[in-house]
């Protein structure tokens, strides 16, 4: 009788081996690499202490990561009792980099050796990569070492120009965390460049046989009206019009919308609808799908619930649409169920279609069905991708939209509503709540039919800034840019606030004055390498290596050379940048500066140091910040909480503590505008920050003054007088002619 075969499997995590041992028996030994046991050697003055040779094709030198010795010598130890090794670590580039280290350190035949992956961890997957092993793709390696090249290469050549300029050995910078940040930064930028713009909607509650819906005024002489109603006295002409017009229905438009369902989660749409449905952060969602893939205790044993959850292919395997069909069949019913299956495909070209999107790995196990072994957050996690794949494979929605033209004179006046007439997949998923709206708020209406109407009401409302990126909105951004891979997103958002270059604050991202500084000098003195397209055609070649579309070291060639020139330039001429805040030091009046202590800590230091030596905690600065937030009388229209004011670059304004809500604040003179004889005359600020005064009816007033104006008239010219402040004093004069009022003048 033959002896029967030993095999050791070597996974990348532990919490792998109780899944996979209970689906290949006693004859397969489990073991873990705990993830990469190489990396590039940082002690090689050969390779200027960076891991390769930039003057040998960028030849890398990698040597055993410390902490994985032992882990290494085991492997070794027990490769030599077994007949079959292999290497099963996660299907991606990274996973493909760990399986050939795992090969390089082994002292055994490389025929013994064998690469398997599976996209789950079924039996069915498992089982089939074992009798189909393959070699280990070196493409996918290269590309993969080019990539660590490329991140240490930036990493350690940028990071010294900040420790220069900026005096603190804890910065860092990346070749796409420093990306991702400027996105943080800039849109900063525009929240505080933002003016609010006002502008008015004009609404009417009508009624037809004693019932009543509510119209918006849409056109002007079918025009769209939008947001052209800029004020309150063109809203109350409006209002005034329409209170002496009859009210017709002029067009009723019926049509039935069929609502098509998405595509399963890819990582990022995960991480995204993970943070908007359950609150999760990026990483916190991949750390509960990395145990739900792994493998979760039943009362059958360990398995693995979902597919791999680093993906951006939405690719579906047919024996998953098979199982999701009957699934469907038996539990909804033949009208839930396409007349074919849905397949999707990724409109990108940069997709490693490599495995699937993800989804559960048996559809059959319902979330409900194993609630008792999950945790709440493996529970609400699992549920979300379970409802999303097989509503993906589900029929259309179907909505019924009704909308209503109704003419009053000059206007036209628009209503409508929506009604889901079938849920389809909607019964398990929506991605917005937008067809909860019933029907039967609008009576039955005919063209010709009149209405009446019972009040008209104008409502004010200001254009709003965009909103800050929360953790969500920065993933799409970076995937909608090409920048970063679905297994980096996380460890970018997690760095980025580490290193207190962002914080975050009611779920968004705020850059802090490090962050700022530390985006503005690099954007300043290194625009290739802080450039979105640049970014994201670096992630194309990386793809193109993968594919043998591209050489991995005439890449790193290209990139080298210009790169090194331009760092070698800045440093040369790097000066040292002070991180300056608004705080006045208690002692000596001086601004307070953002410094960091040599274990990393961040404190404020007086700027007339040595001379002065006070510190302080970075709590005064956020204690200042909140002490300045000046409450305003009135509250947020929009949710009721309290408003503060704030100043901007372009003037005061108003902002909700809750919402973020926000309109400008104009502090006001009494004066009446000479120009028009309708506005009032506000304090303003101009792009470059200098305070004027003009009419609170611009655009249509285009007065201004530079100086305050008194209320009081030249009795030369006629023109206003104004506050001029001088060196000697204030003096009060004429904004037109040389009238100047005297010293006995000013003192009655």
């Amino acid at each position: 009788m033959a002896k029967k075969e030993k095999s050791l499997v070597i996974v990348e995590s532990p919490a792998k081996s109780k899944t996979i041992k209970k689906i290949l028996g006693d004859s397969y030994q489990i073991e873990a690499s705990y993830g990469h046991i190489r990396n590039l050697a940082t002690k090689d003055p050969k390779t200027d202490n960076l891991g390769f040779d930039a003057n040998n094709n960028f030849e890398p030198k990698f040597e055993i990561i410390p902490g994985k010795k032992a882990v290494v010598k085991k492997l070794n130890d027990l490769a030599q009792k077994f007949d079959n090794i292999y290497i099963a670590s996660d299907p991606d580039r990274e996973g493909e980099a760990i399986a050939w280290h795992v090969r390089e350190v082994l002292k055994v035949p490389d025929e013994k050796i064998k690469r398997i992956e599976f996209n789950e961890i079924t039996p069915k997957a498992v089982k089939y990569s074992v009798e189909h092993p393959r070699m280990i793709n070196m493409d996918m390696v290269q590309a993969q070492q080019t990539r660590q090249i490329l991140d240490k290469l930036v990493g350690y050549k940028l990071s010294p120009v900040l420790w220069k300029q900026m005096g603190n050995y804890n910065l860092s910078a990346g070749r796409v965390q420093s990306v991702a940040l400027r996105m943080i930064c800039e849109r900063e930028d525009e929240i505080e460049a933002f003016i609010p713009q006002e502008y008015w909607s004009i609404h009417a509650d009508l009624s037809k046989d004693g019932k009543i819906f509510e119209a918006e005024v849409s056109k002007y002489k079918n025009t769209p009206l939008e947001k052209n109603v800029k004020n309150q006295e063109e809203a109350q002409k409006i209002v005034d019009y329409l209170n002496k017009s009859d009210f017709t229905v002029s067009k009723v438009t019926n049509k039935t919308l069929k609502r098509k369902p998405t595509a399963p989660f890819i990582t990022s749409t995960l991480q995204r609808a993970a943070s908007s449905k359950l609150g999760f952060g990026v990483q916190k969602t991949m750390q509960v799908a990395q145990k739900l893939y792994e493998g979760i205790e039943l009362d059958t044993g360990a398995v693995g619930l979902i597919t791999y959850m680093r993906t951006d292919s939405v690719r579906v395997s047919d024996d998953a649409i098979n199982m999701a069909k009957d699934f469907i069949l038996n539990n909804y019913g033949e009208k839930y169920y396409p007349e074919t299956p849905n397949i999707y495909h990724k409109g990108k070209q940069n997709v490693q279609d490599a495995h699937e999107a993800i989804r559960p790995s048996y559809p059959e196990r319902t979330p409900e069905s194993i609630k008792q072994y999950l945790d709440n957050d493996q529970y609400r996690l699992y549920k979300l991708i379970w409802d999303k794949f097989m509503s993906s494979q589900m029929s259309n929605a179907e909505i019924a939209n009704k909308s209503i033209e109704i003419t009053a004179g000059d206007y036209t006046l628009k209503a409508g509503t929506s009604k889901v007439t079938f849920d389809g997949f909607l019964k398990l998923y929506n991605d917005s709540d937008e067809e909860k709206a019933d029907d039967a708020k609008i009576p039955d209406l005919e063209k010709g039919d009149k209405v009446e109407c019972k009040k008209i009401t104008p409502k004010q409302h200001f254009t709003q800034p965009p909103p800050r990126y929360n953790e969500a909105s920065l993933v799409k951004a970076l995937e909608e840019y090409g920048i970063g891979r679905p297994s980096t997103y996380a460890t970018i958002i997690t760095v980025i606030q580490t290193r207190k270059y962002v914080e975050k604050k009611d779920k968004a991202l705020h850059p802090t004055i490090l962050g700022r500084t530390v985006s503005k000098q690099l954007v300043t003195q290194f625009s290739d390498i802080m450039d979105y397209k640049f970014t994201a055609g670096m992630e194309e070649k990386l793809d193109k290596i993968a594919e043998k579309k591209a050489v991995w070291n005439k890449v790193l060639k290209d990139f080298y050379d210009p790169f090194i020139q331009e760092v070698d330039s800045v440093m040369k001429t790097a000066q040292r940048v002070k991180l300056e805040t608004d705080i006045k030091c208690p002692n000596c009046g001086k601004p307070m500066l953002v410094r960091t202590s040599k274990f990393g800590t961040q404190f404020l230091g007086c700027s007339g140091y040595p001379e002065c030596k006070t510190v302080m905690s970075m709590n005064a600065l956020s204690e200042q910040i909140e002490e300045e937030q000046e409450v305003c009388a009135e509250k947020c229209e929009k949710c009721g909480s309290d408003m503060v004011f704030k100043d901007g670059p372009y003037g005061r304004y108003m902002e909700c503590l809750s919402c973020h809500f926000r309109k400008p604040y104009h502090k006001t003179t009494g004066v009446t505008c000479p120009k028009c004889q309708n506005g009032e005359i506000v304090q303003r600020k101009s792009k470059r920050g200098t305070v004027f005064y003009g009419c609170n009816k611009y655009p249509e007033c285009d007065f201004v003054l530079w100086n305050e104006p008194t209320g009081e008239i030249c009795p030369d010219c006629g023109s206003l007088l104004v506050k001029k402040v001088l060196k000697n004093g204030t003096t009060i004069c004429c904004s037109k002619c040389k009238y100047k009022k005297e010293a006995d003048e000013n003192a009655e």
